[in-house]
C-alpha cells in the first residue's frame, strides 16, 4: 500500500508540475485545500477514487496512468501508433486489391456458366491486373511513399497495353507496344519532378 501511495504521489506531482500548476491551483480546481494536495504528493494520504478520476480527467490521462510507476515515453507511444497506422494502411490496400481479384473471379465464373462459347473469359483476369494497379496507385498516393508511384504507373501503363493487345489478338496490334515507349519516357520524366 505504501508503494501505491508513493506511486500516486509521484504521478500527481509530476502531472501538476508538467501542467505548470501550483499546489494551490490544483487544490482550487479540485475543491480541496493546498495542504491536502501537499499530503497526496508526499504520500502521506491518498485521494478517494472519485478524486483520482477527477485528477485523471483534469490532466487528460487514464486512472491507470496514475497507478503505474512507469509510463511509456510519448515518442514510443507515437512510434507505436505510426507503426499500427502503416500496418492498417497496408492491410486496407491489400484487401482492396484482393477484392478486385474476387470480382474478376466472380465475373469469370458467371460468364463461363452462362456462355456456351469458349471465348476469352480469361480476359477478366488480364483486366484485373491494371485495375489492381489503379487501386494500389490510389492508396499509395494517399498513404504511401510517392516515389513508388513511378513503378505503379509503369505497371499500369504496360498492363493496359497488354490487355488491349490480348483483347485484339486476331488483329495483332503490336504497334501498341511502340506507343508504350514514349509513354514510359513521359512517366519517367514526370517521376523526376519535385513538387512542393
Amino acid at each position: 500500500m505504501e508503494d501505491l501511495k508513493n506511486i500516486i504521489a509521484g504521478n500527481i506531482g509530476q502531472l501538476r508540475r508538467n501542467a505548470g500548476m501550483t499546489q494551490l491551483d490544483l487544490a482550487e480546481r479540485l475543491n480541496y485545500s493546498d495542504k491536502a494536495i501537499s499530503k497526496w504528493e508526499r504520500g502521506e494520504s491518498l485521494p478517494d477514487i472519485v478524486t483520482i478520476k477527477e485528477i485523471a480527467d483534469l490532466f487528460s490521462v487514464s486512472v491507470d496512468y496514475l497507478l503505474r510507476p512507469d509510463h511509456p515515453k510519448e515518442e514510443d507511444v507515437r512510434r507505436e501508433y505510426t507503426r499500427r497506422q502503416k500496418r492498417n494502411h497496408r492491410l486496407i490496400t491489400a484487401m482492396s486489391a484482393v477484392l478486385v481479384w474476387f470480382i474478376a473471379t466472380f465475373v469469370f465464373t458467371n460468364i463461363d456458366m452462362v456462355s456456351t462459347d469458349v471465348g476469352k473469359h480469361w480476359l477478366c483476369f488480364v483486366y484485373a491486373v491494371p485495375i489492381t494497379a489503379i487501386v494500389v496507385l490510389v492508396f499509395n498516393s494517399i498513404w504511401g511513399k510517392r516515389r513508388y508511384n513511378f513503378l505503379i504507373i509503369s505497371i499500369l501503363l504496360w498492363t493496359i497495353i497488354l490487355s488491349v493487345f490480348l483483347t485484339a489478338l486476331p488483329h495483332v496490334l503490336w504497334q501498341l507496344f511502340i506507343i508504350g515507349v514514349p509513354a514510359q519516357i513521359v512517366v519517367f520524366l514526370w517521376s523526376g519532378l519535385r513538387i512542393k
